[in-house]
């Protein structure tokens, strides 16, 4: 138990203290950790085999690299560099405002529902929030919305990208935890859609409570809100065929990620949004940010053979039994410690820390992996709005340079608010996450 506290405690130091990325951080303590529990000691550091730790952390590389299903990764990265390319997110503002604008708060609900959309294809909740900042900061000014109302609405919308499929966090949980990723996709979707509906009642609320902070934008008539819906026709077709193929079973995420790209890459072009310098460009943004998801997944996978090896899931498995409490206390004890952790880290970092951790214990006290995968990207979500390190509300106050951070953070608290609820209603209720899988696939 000693050189599992001392491994954890070595690696917040890194983290948290030396900054060190997370991926490097993993996997060092990992090593290290493997080779102490494999017989190296201080009195023997030149004569001990490194064989043991060394093999290992090549088996990671080596198999990280060479599994076709991690090409899913990339392929929904690319997709949505692609779509961003595209500049479908205007379009799908302008669609939403069609709609909403007309009434209090509607800029900000328009907000909501874009970054939805948006986060449906894209996938990453920091690139939703950094482009719908540009997208729909200036419209919101225009019409005189508070900047707590209007940053609030789009730091707490980017947070959907994560949990509305195709999701890398989900990806990622998934691959951890050996979940299906199908499974995990259908059971995050009503979750997802539900998260936007309680945002659009945060955002009712804070109207209610100050009505000058939004108000009403100009009512469009139904032929131009017909014309708005025909512009978003290639983002909900790309969607229906990636999304639909997946759920209907015609192919599998990987496959649906390969259309996904290839897709999304006709859409550019036959947009003419595309030039040699900015594909350019997005190929090395994809290629850049799958080496570094690859970098913290092998480093992942090594700090999981530490803890596995040291017994940390049976000890706590035994701990539990011990002090005979009901699995949903358990449930709640941890869902207490990521509020606590998304004060301090950001969510990749707390997914790879705690989930390696966390789920034999789940799955030994009898809770589906891919209900509790959605509860932790739920949470997850939260923390990218929770001060002090709230990562979405800082993407947004790089983007608006005159934007204090305290100022979004303000404007969080409906949001957060009702974040909190949906939590509660995906734990208390089961079949709000598992309906749609089990109705597809069982």
């Amino acid at each position: 138990m000693s050189i599992i506290l001392t491994g954890f405690a070595i690696l917040f130091v890194m983290i948290l203290v030396l900054r060190i990325p997370i991926a490097f951080a993993m996997g060092i303590v990992g090593f290290f950790g493997f080779a102490v529990l494999s017989g190296l000691g201080i009195d023997n550091l030149t004569t001990f085999r490194w064989n043991i730790p060394l093999s290992l952390a090549a088996n990671r590389i080596i198999d990280t690299a060479q599994n076709y299903g991690l090409s899913i990764i990339p392929l929904f990265i690319l997709m949505g560099n692609l779509i961003t390319r595209s500049g479908l997110s205007r379009e799908l503002y302008n669609a939403s405002y069609a709609f909403l604008g007309h009434r209090k708060g509607g800029l900000a609900m328009t907000t909501v529902v874009a970054c939805g959309g948006f986060s449906a294809v894209c996938g990453s909740s920091l690139a939703t929030a950094a482009t719908m900042a540009k997208v729909a900061m200036p419209p919101m000014r225009q019409y005189g919305y508070s900047d707590s109302l209007a940053t609030a609405s789009i730091a707490a919308g980017g947070t959907l990208g994560i949990l509305i499929p195709p999701s890398v966090i989900l990806i990622i949980y998934g691959l951890l935890t050996e979940t299906s990723i199908r499974d995990l996709f259908a059971a995050g979707l009503f979750p997802g859609i539900l998260g936007i509906l309680l945002y659009m009642v945060a955002v009712r609320y804070s109207v209610w409570r100050n009505p000058s902070s939004g108000p009403a934008g100009e009512r469009m008539s139904w032929p131009e809100r017909l014309s708005a819906l025909a512009g978003v026709r290639d983002i909900l077709g790309l969607f229906l065929l990636v999304m639909g193929g997946i759920y209907l079973g015609v192919f599998t995420p990987t496959e649906a990620a390969g259309i996904g790209a290839g897709g999304a890459f006709l859409i550019a072009l036959f947009r003419r949004t595309l030039t040699w310098a900015n594909l350019f460009e997005t190929l090395v943004e994809s290629a850049r940010t799958s080496a570094s998801l690859f970098a913290v997944l092998i480093g992942a996978f090594i700090f999981s053979d530490f803890i596995n090896r040291a017994g940390l899931p049976t000890m706590m498995v035994n701990l539990v039994q011990s002090l005979d409490v009901s699995p949903m206390s358990v449930i709640i004890a941890i869902l207490l410690i990521y509020v606590v952790l998304g004060m301090l880290l950001e969510s990749m970092s707390m997914l790879l820390l705690t989930v390696p951790v966390f789920y034999p214990l789940v799955a030994n006290l009898g809770f589906d992996l891919v209900w509790f995968g959605i509860v932790v990207v739920i949470v997850t979500e939260i923390s990218l709005i929770t001060p002090p390190v709230g990562m979405n509300v800082f993407v947004l106050s790089g983007v608006l340079k005159d934007v204090r951070t305290g100022t979004i953070f303000r404007g969080i608290f409906p949001f957060f608010a009702v974040d909190l609820i949906r939590l509660a209603l995906v734990v208390a209720i089961v079949p709000l996450s598992l309906w749609l899988p089990q109705i597809l696939y069982h």
